[in-house]
């Protein structure tokens, strides 16, 4: 079952456009799954498809997990950074100017 769902999520995930994130909670809903934002992060942290971009899902605050760090800590803000996510200057990704607006197009 886990791996129709996670596909589920992933559909989602390869939708979100350079520059911008999602938050786990927003992937949920998205999926028709609202009560599930913690399976959205073992999905994310068990991804094994380097095309899915879940560098760009982060928590409901902006912050960024340690299970993307995979060469090295703060890949996966690197990877955000690179892409032109502003951060706060706390370390969280400013979810104002940059969160996804969830259309799938």
């Amino acid at each position: 079952m886990s791996g129709y769902i996670f596909g589920a999520f992933y559909d989602i995930t390869w939708r979100i456009p350079a520059g911008k994130v999602a938050t786990y909670g927003q992937i949920a809903r998205l999926a028709g799954m609202p009560r599930c934002a913690r399976i959205v992060g073992y999905a994310m942290a068990a991804c094994q498809d380097p095309s899915v971009p879940c560098h760009r899902v982060v928590d409901r605050f902006g912050g960024t997990k340690r299970c993307f760090d995979v060469y090295a800590p703060g890949t996966q803000r690197a990877l955000l950074e690179a892409e032109g996510v502003p951060f706060t200057p706390d370390g969280r990704v400013d979810l104002p100017a940059c969160l996804w607006d969830g259309k799938l197009y």
